[in-house]
């Protein structure tokens, strides 16, 4: 664990996924001390079954990416801490960010890579089916179902991802989607559509779970087979997210229509040290990937140094190699 007593370091940064810990390992490569918050290692990526379009690594877990993105900002001397920022204070020239251990660090600017939340389906009974059938996270829960019927709730490509990776595992793969065809990238899409054991049920909507002790079956808006209900052992949301902005909204931070944390193209926010990168921010189109994630992290850290070192603005980078 960090000693925080009496250090002061040049950037914090708020979130271990691929902004976090890029803008670190760039940090680092710029002589600035930093250390990266966050309780999960490579962030939501983490959860992913596979990733296949990150430049130099063809095919890899999401996980084991993660780790490796950890390793090398340690390497580089970045440090890291599991908890988690439930407060950042702007205090004269730096700025005070409070853990969930009540923890107090210190900082000259702070990096927000706080990323996005899951969507939920917002059904009334829906917690009380968390982790008793309901699950979030495929890559998580999917040995929990093994040779069992489950369902993926999307169209897009986490749930077309989750749905091929399930098909390996369980018995038998429905995939409900409200669209009338799936979205997303087209090998993933080309994978499902190949999948003996997946259904697709387009045009519907799940609107209700039921089951005693665990859930056992699933409502849908418009009869499949002839019946509006579904028998299932699990169900997985893959419905996308919203932003992550709960830090952004107490420090005061303009957002974007869509509730996503405004950045100037150096990714510095509307407040003077704070900058902001991935998937919480309105940059690049809005693209949520690994690598545009990774992108902004490593602007952010190179807009900082260039900051800290003498004011240059946000249209004179410094390289570095």
């Amino acid at each position: 664990m960090p000693d925080t007593l009496n250090k002061i370091y040049d950037i914090a940064i708020v979130g271990s996924g691929p902004a976090g810990f890029s803008a670190s390992i760039y940090a680092s490569r710029y002589k600035l001390s930093n250390i990266v918050f966050g309780k999960l290692l490579g962030g939501t990526i983490s959860e992913a079954h596979k990733v296949c379009n990150y430049p130099g690594v063809s095919d890899i877990s999401g996980y084991d990416l993660g780790i490796k993105f950890h390793e090398q900002a340690k390497e580089l001397g970045g440090e890291y801490s599991s908890e988690h920022i439930i407060d950042i204070q702007k205090m004269d020239d730096k700025f005070k960010l409070i853990t969930d251990k009540q923890k107090e660090y210190f900082a000259k600017t702070v990096i927000l890579g706080i990323g996005t939340n899951r969507n939920k389906l917002n059904l009334e009974n829906e917690d009380r089916f968390l982790g008793k059938g309901l699950s979030y996270c495929a890559t998580c829960d999917a040995m929990f179902f093994k040779d069992k019927v489950v369902t993926v709730v999307g169209g897009s490509n986490a749930a077309t991802m989750a749905a091929s990776m399930l098909s390996d595992i369980a018995k038998k793969v429905y995939l409900i989607y409200r669209g009338t065809e799936l979205k997303g990238e087209p090998m993933w899409i080309e994978q499902v559509e190949a999948k003996e054991n997946i259904e697709i049920i387009y045009t519907t909507v799940l609107i209700g779970l039921e089951g005693q002790e665990k859930l056992e079956k699933i409502k849908l808006s418009r009869p499949h087979n002839g019946s509006e209900y579904l028998d299932t052992d699990g169900v997985f949301v893959e419905i996308g997210s919203v932003p992550n902005v709960d830090l952004a909204n107490k420090l005061g931070l303009e957002l974007d229509e869509k509730k996503y944390i405004k950045v100037e193209e150096n990714q510095a926010t509307s407040l003077d040290g704070i900058w902001a990168a991935g998937d919480c921010t309105s940059a690049s189109n809005r693209f949520r990937q690994v690598v545009t994630a990774a992108s902004e992290g490593s602007i952010a850290a190179n807009s900082i140094f260039g900051y800290l070192k003498g004011g240059r603005s946000c249209g004179s980078a410094t390289e570095v190699y």
